[in-house]
């Protein structure tokens, strides 16, 4: 079919893959009947906020519960949550069975007896004892054992955002997690992370703000790109990969050898540290090792990159694409977990016989989560699957362009008219596509942490989860070409894959190595936006140390600064894909005569001769028998 093709970008187009496009919006559908029932039925403030035993949310005022009659109170002032016995949490039926209150602020200091409850209740304003008995009676009534809080009463400092008094014993402490490690699935790693990042969230902030520069000087440095700023990049990817390493691996043994390092989440930073430093060490011998076979290949990526900047520079509004990408991506990631804290409190109150109250979810629940969830995959990889359609149609009309001096104007904008008008539907099955991986992942991993302790399933599923991830890189490049090819011809998803398939199978020889350089370099460049801001969230963490499990929020702003420049240079990615693709159309279908010229830029094509020159240099250098220098061929001795 590929052969009977104009390959020109088509003036007439159709509609493509217009049921998946009906099909996404019957989905969505659903999302919204999902996301108004979690409205409706949930009460994501009772999680965030927090309630007590009767069916309080703290915070704000109540409408009572037939059946208890210590619920319907206004907690306007009262915004933390208290458990009479912080120390000794038990769940039965998934509920938390010491009796929690409502009250205005947490205790700061040991209580020892029923004088310091009442002492502290005097001059806090916060009664940590139940509702109905007087503050008069904490010394006299003979219940109030049963009433008021177990003694000692343990110092506790209110959790950030959660609105909860977490003790700060570290025997208390520990017990109080693994309870809600077994309440909710991994609640402790959540409530470390939040705790560690809300406690330094300036910290955090500045070194995002510090990944977003780091990110905007290497997208720069690639747009005028020259030989001495590729030197100057890879210098400072192999400084910073050794350094980093080597802070890592002395903030260890500093760790390890500290002799305050007593609580249970200090030396899990040490174990964290040294599974960071072992990890970094092997990443850095990997990346030299590359950066030393591959040296003699700097000038032609210098070269690729001046040619993609150039571009680039004829359609300057591609830069601010993975802007609007992050941004739509950002506020469809706050939708969605409002409306999953919705659905997750969706329940109905009823009150027990003791004039407590219990939330008992709905039926449905975990189908509708699940729903959600693949809304969430499905979604994500729609909005990059468009945003990757924007930047290929962009190319395909610059470079099908006979005057490279007047490019068309507004290709950006004619693109993503193009895409709206005619291609959704491609977009959404090829997201879907990459979501049918994903989902089979996600079960894998769900599956591995249940089969943990077998070591043969866990081998097993390593191997299937190693295979699910190269098949999901591999088809998401495979999508990547046939967006360009819809981009091109207009065809619907299966015919532009098929057509890009043909014809890449039948250059992969002379574009494959130049493809695969221009990759690895832009992976250098998304380590040194890594590098550096790691090494400023080290700096700035280390000098913190009160600050708990604080290698988990490091961990999330490396994962954040690789996310930023990833985002970035994927424009550099797809660009380069497009129009390469591009180029193996234009080779194939012209031959460069007067009738058929070429469209491509000659110094496109200049550059891939020399670099398809010396790729066939090599090999018949590493394939022809030794000769002297007259030609005569050495016989062994």
């Amino acid at each position: 079919v590929s052969e009977l093709r104009e390959w020109r970008p088509a003036i007439y187009r159709k509609c493509t893959d217009t049921l998946w496009l009906l099909l996404f919006c019957l989905f969505w559908a659903g999302l919204m009947f999902i996301s108004g029932y979690a409205v409706v039925a949930g009460a994501a403030e009772r999680l965030v906020l927090g309630y007590d035993s009767f069916g309080n949310i703290c915070g704000r005022k109540n409408t009572p519960v037939e059946g208890a009659n210590l619920s319907g109170l206004d907690m306007t002032n009262k915004k933390y949550v208290f458990f009479l016995n912080s120390c000794s949490l038990e769940i039965q039926s998934l509920k938390v069975t010491p009796l929690s209150l409502c009250v205005s602020s947490c205790p700061q200091q040991q209580l020892n007896s029923l004088e310091d409850l009442q002492s502290f209740a005097r001059n806090n304003g916060s009664f940590l004892c139940v509702y109905n008995l007087n503050i008069s009676s904490y010394t006299l009534n003979p219940k109030a054992a049963q009433l008021c809080p177990t003694l000692p009463v343990p110092p506790s400092k209110s959790f950030p955002l959660f609105h909860r008094c977490v003790p700060q014993n570290p025997e208390c402490y520990s017990k109080y997690a693994s309870v809600l490690i077994r309440m909710v699935n991994e609640m402790d790693v959540f409530h470390r992370i939040l705790s560690g990042i809300l406690a330094r969230r300036d910290t955090v902030i500045g070194l995002s703000v510090l990944a977003l520069a780091f990110s905007l000087i290497v997208v720069l440095a690639f747009r005028f790109i020259q030989t001495l700023l590729i030197h100057t990049l890879i210098a400072l990817v192999v400084f910073g990969l050794l350094f980093v390493s080597g802070v890592l691996w002395w903030l260890h043994y500093d760790y390890r050898n500290d002799p305050s390092t007593e609580l249970e989440t200090e030396k899990e930073n040490v174990k964290f540290l040294l599974g960071y430093a072992i990890f970094s060490t092997i990443v850095t011998v990997v990346l030299l090792c590359l950066i030393f076979v591959l040296r003699k290949r700097l000038p032609f990526s210098v070269q690729l990159f001046r040619i993609v900047g150039k571009i680039i520079g004829r359609i300057p509004f591609l830069l601010f694409q993975p802007l609007w990408t992050f941004l739509i991506l950002i506020v469809f990631w706050v939708f969605w977990v409002a409306v999953l804290l919705s659905l997750g409190t969706a329940g109905t109150a009823q009150s027990t016989s003791g004039g407590q109250v219990e939330y008992r979810a709905l039926s449905g629940i975990c189908y509708m989560a699940w729903y959600h969830f693949v809304g969430l995959i499905w979604t994500s990889e729609f909005i990059l699957a468009c945003q990757q359609m924007v930047i290929a149609g962009a190319v395909v009309a610059c470079y099908f362009n006979r005057n490279k001096n007047n490019p068309p104007p507004h290709p950006v904008l004619s693109s993503i008219s193009v895409l709206f008008c005619y291609h959704l539907g491609t977009a959404v099955k090829g997201s879907f596509i990459i979501t049918i991986l994903r989902i089979p992942r996600i079960v894998l991993l769900y599956l591995y942490n249940i089969l943990n302790q077998k070591k043969n399933a866990k081998h097993l599923f390593n191997c299937c989860f190693c295979w699910v991830c190269f098949q999901k890189s591999c088809l998401r490049c495979f999508n990547q070409h046939a967006y360009t090819t819809t981009a091109i011809n207009g065809t619907n998803f299966c015919t532009s894959a098929k057509d890009a398939v043909s014809i890449l199978a039948r250059n992969s020889a002379k574009l494959a190595s130049i493809s695969c350089f221009g990759d690895f370099l832009l992976f250098l460049g998304k380590v040194f936006v890594v590098c550096f801001t790691v090494f400023g969230g080290l700096m700035a963490f280390n000098y913190h140390r009160e600050l708990q499990a604080w290698v988990v929020p490091l961990m999330l702003v490396g994962f954040f600064a690789y996310l930023m420049s990833h985002s970035f240079l994927s424009v550099f990615e797809v660009t380069a894909d497009a129009m390469f693709l591009c180029f193996a159309i234009d080779m194939e279908t012209n031959d460069g005569t007067a009738e058929k010229p070429y469209f491509v830029d000659p110094e496109l094509l200049t550059f891939v001769s020399q670099s398809n020159k010396l790729t066939e240099g090599r090999k018949h250098r590493n394939t022809r028998p030794f000769h002297d220098n007259d030609g005569t061929e050495l016989q062994p001795m």
